[in-house]
């Protein structure tokens, strides 16, 4: 396998934030600091380039087929997807695997880097259950978010999960339980529904898991992001919204990084055994 190469960068003062000036070489600057910390996220997961060739004023596109003309030394590996216009066809994933993948993506315009839940070698068994907090409009939105990440956590402890908290880098937050890769995809997503129906019986007004927005009141636990294919912001990932925000388990990146290292590194590292607690939840079903 040939060797990461230097990876140039064109355009490095093109502008992708137009409000805060933030420039492509701005963006790249970043990713070469903090990639230490991000890369072992991303390490050998298929890997969704989401494109933004005009900045965030522009129309960004996904690109799940690895592009022609990427280099060589950047793996890929070949999965079926289905389209949802119908049928399925063969994708050639790239996998970003080292600082060097990561700054090329940032060449291609990639602002926020996205892959799936699970890696290359047993696609169909993810690293965690994902709790996407949604939270309503208004000013105190956010807050009720982080009210309810504590409960999320909160019944996580109760049945032996453990339970690592990042902003979303949008308007939300993320909870993710990593769990030993014995279960399936099925088998987190019926986790997460009867977690996220329990978390709306005990503390209805503020938990909702109604998706359609107009109909909500609260903070939709959204269970549906776990499945196959399904991707999420890395942690670490600058978010393509105005003021260039970064998905993380705390604020001022770089200075925290620096100081403490990876604070989401228990993602990877402290699986916890989804089959007990999911028996353990059922148990406090009403």
């Amino acid at each position: 396998m040939a060797l990461p190469g230097r990876v140039e960068l064109s355009s490095r003062d093109r502008v992708l934030f137009p409000a805060d000036g933030i420039t492509k070489g701005d963006l790249f600057a970043y990713y070469e600091r903090v990639a230490p910390v991000l890369v072992p996220h991303l390490r050998d997961r298929p890997f969704t380039m989401k494109r933004f060739r005009e900045g965030i004023r522009g129309a960004g596109f996904f690109q799940k087929q690895a592009p022609r003309g990427m280099p060589t030394w950047i793996r890929t590996r070949r999965f079926t997807t289905h389209p949802r216009s119908g049928g399925s066809r063969l994708v050639d994933f790239p996998l970003v695997n080292s600082p060097e993948a990561l700054l090329w993506m940032v060449q291609m315009h990639c602002i926020d880097m996205n892959t799936w839940y699970s890696r290359v070698d047993r696609p169909d068994r993810p690293d965690y259950v994902v709790f996407d907090l949604d939270p309503p409009d208004g000013p105190d939105g956010f807050d009720q978010a982080i009210a309810v990440a504590h409960l999320v956590g909160a019944l996580l402890d109760e049945v032996g999960l453990p339970a690592h908290v990042k902003t979303s880098g949008a308007d939300g937050i993320h909870v993710l339980a990593p769990v030993g890769r014995r279960a399936t995809y099925d088998d987190t997503f019926a986790f997460a529904e009867a977690a996220s129906r329990l978390l709306e019986c005990r503390h209805p007004g503020l938990v909702t898991t109604e998706w359609l927005k107009r109909k909500r009141t609260g903070v939709l636990v959204d269970h549906r992001q776990n499945g196959w294919g399904k991707t999420i912001a890395s942690v670490y990932s600058v978010r393509p919204r105005p003021g260039a925000p970064v998905s993380t388990p705390l604020q001022v990146v770089l200075e925290r990084v620096e100081r403490y290292g990876d604070l989401y590194a228990g993602v990877l590292s402290e699986p916890g055994g989804l089959a007990a607690a999911a028996r353990r939840l059922a148990r406090l079903a009403p």
